[in-house]
Order: structure tokens, then sequence, then C-alpha cells
């Protein structure tokens, strides 16, 4: 499968710290390449491959952020 992007809407992320932590998290899901956090959109892209969907809610969910 080629490179792919998604998007989330995390209505509770608001600062540098929140940011920092979902990248953190999310960062580690297999086949992530890169993760921008907009705290003004309030939302978190995720580019890569062979990207799963349901890894990197949880993952947002572990950094304490819940997708929208």
């Amino acid at each position: 499968m080629g490179s792919e992007t998604l998007v989330y809407n995390v209505p509770g992320i608001s600062c540098s710290h929140c940011a920092a932590a979902i990248r953190g998290e999310v960062e580690a899901v297999p086949g992530v390449a890169s993760v921008e956090v907009d705290l003004d959109a309030k939302t978190v892209t995720v580019a890569g491959t062979s990207l799963d969907a349901a890894a990197l809610v949880a993952a947002i969910d572990e950094a304490g952020y819940e997708v929208a």
C-alpha cells in the first residue's frame, strides 16, 4: 500500500504539552512517517504507509485525548 494521510479531530488539545504527548504516542505506531498537531484547528494529521486507524486512535487515547 502507498503513502496515506489520516486526519483526526481531537477537541481536547490546547497546548504544546498536549501536542508533544500525542506526537510521542502516535510516532510509536508502526508505519507512521510524520505527525502534525494543529492546536488552532484541533486536528492531528498522521502520514505514513499501511496506517492502522484503530491503533492511531488508541495511541491518541493513550496520550490522554479523545478523538471526536
